[in-house]
């Protein structure tokens, strides 16, 4: 068998058996770093700065925002070696076999939106490195990220490791570079409490926005590996990764908030006219690891919703025509999006967190507090299983706690009449995952319990 052959996954959505099982749980630690430790969060940390908050306030809700939400996407972490299936498809415990088609949409809407959003920030550095277009830079990263995709799961880890390591080094001498000049004179002109609650909501949104990737990636591990030790590796792969690339965001920002919103990568690279180049070449090979994973999740969740049989004849030709199939719409969409990147940027993250938030409530309050990890593994991939076909009730409260999260939203497109009242504090995420877990609970403790309990990785 040649490499290139062992190293392309040949699974989909299907369960993994314990003869396929492979890796460590230490694997999730690279990975999330790699995902977290890059440009994109480095310019989420930035809206920090653009929303008007001091660096002290902006480090303050970076590390609050990350802390929290990593709890619930380092949560979704356990499930995957547990139940051996990707994060979606799980979905099917909670809303039936059709309704969780309604989740379904709004995480491959999100695997689009972050798929642009990196075409969007690699573009014009890779046009000003390589002295070539706006759109053809948008070109040459898509192909880069398509091939990572394609080869699925080991290839997406095994860049990760080599990734989270350079994207450190980088990032060290970026961060030297920028505390040097941070202006002594910038203290933010919102520094209250509805501005610190708005950038929290942002930083939780950025961690959250993962929970619907993270099983896809330990789902391999060891069906024994603790879950203590999954949680761990992921929880600080992520959240740190991500603190610590924020806070150079924020730096970055407070020193040229400007340059940040045109060109990221640019700005930071030439700081030091010395590796400017290798710089900018180790900014941009940081978006891939975050890059792969859209078209990668948006397959398997995609499949999720239109395979009745859930196993594929060849998942490598259904993956390799799926992933181009989505690489080239998020081309042709990020081609056509203007260039205003802090402002998209805000605006997508917080879309999405309204979305996400009930669905996670529901999944981790189905998986730890209803059924404790007890599932039919295999009645949640056939289309006659055990868990119906729509859980209307389930799906009324998804759509209810959106509902609810309205009055308490804050972006720019729109600011919610409680939001107004208390002064722009967008707290609509803690309004969704509270309405939704207690809703939930309520409605779900009382049914019956379906499946066989999980091997103990205790």
């Amino acid at each position: 068998m040649s490499t290139d052959a062992a190293m392309m996954e040949t699974r989909s959505i299907e369960h993994i058996p314990e003869a396929e099982r492979h890796g460590r749980p230490f694997s999730l630690f690279t990975l999330w770093f790699a995902s977290n430790f890059q440009i994109n969060a480095l310019v989420t940390g930035a809206v920090a700065i653009a929303l008007g908050l001091s660096f002290g306030l902006a480090l303050l809700a970076i590390v609050v925002g990350n802390l929290i939400g990593a709890l619930f996407m380092a949560y979704h972490s356990v499930q995957g070696p547990r139940l051996g299936l990707p994060q979606m498809i799980q979905s099917r415990a909670q809303f039936g076999y059709r309704g969780a088609i309604l989740p379904f949409l709004v995480v491959v809407v999100m695997y689009l939106g972050f798929a642009v959003a990196g075409g969007l920030v690699a573009g014009p550095a890779l046009a000003n490195w390589l002295g070539i277009s706006r759109d053809l830079g948008i070109v040459v990263f898509n192909v880069v990220v398509l091939v990572v995709a394609l080869f699925g799961y080991r290839l997406i880890h095994a860049v990760s490791r080599v990734i989270s390591v350079l994207s450190a080094i980088g990032f060290v001498i970026i961060f030297i570079e920028l505390i040097q000049h941070v202006p002594a004179n910038y203290h933010g002109s919102a520094n209250n409490l509805a501005t610190f609650m708005l950038a929290v909501s942002i930083f939780v949104s950025w961690q959250i926005t993962w929970a619907p990737y993270v099983s896809d990636y330990s789902r391999y591990l060891p069906t024994k590996t603790k879950g203590t030790v999954t949680f761990l590796f992921t929880f600080v792969g992520s959240g740190f990764g991500a603190i610590l690339i924020m806070a150079v965001g924020a730096l970055g920002a407070a020193i040229n908030g400007a340059a940040i919103n045109a060109d990221p990568i640019g700005f930071l690279g030439h700081r030091v006219p010395a590796v400017a180049g290798l710089l900018i070449f180790v900014l941009l090979l940081s978006l891939i690891p975050a890059s792969a994973e859209s078209p990668y999740g948006a397959f398997l969740t995609s499949l999720s919703a239109i395979s009745p049989g859930n196993v594929l004849h060849s998942a490598k030709r259904s993956r390799v025509i799926y992933v181009c199939g989505f690489t080239v719409v998020s081309l042709l969409v990020t081609i056509v999006f203007p260039n205003n990147i802090l402002n998209n940027f805000e605006n997508v993250i917080l879309f999405l967190l309204y979305l996400l938030v009930p669905w996670t409530a529901i999944n981790l309050t189905d998986y730890y507090l209803v059924r404790h990890g007890n599932y039919d593994v295999m009645g949640l991939l056939r289309k006659d299983g055990p868990y119906g076909q729509w859980n209307i009730k389930t799906l009324v409260i998804y759509v209810v706690t959106i509902l609810l999260e309205i009055p308490f939203v804050n972006s720019s497109l729109y600011e919610g009449p409680i939001a107004k009242s208390l002064g722009g504090a967008d707290i609509s995420w803690i309004v969704g995952l509270v309405f939704a877990s207690v809703a939930y609970y309520f409605y779900a403790r009382g049914q019956a319990v379906i499946g066989e309990p999980m091997p103990s990785g205790e």
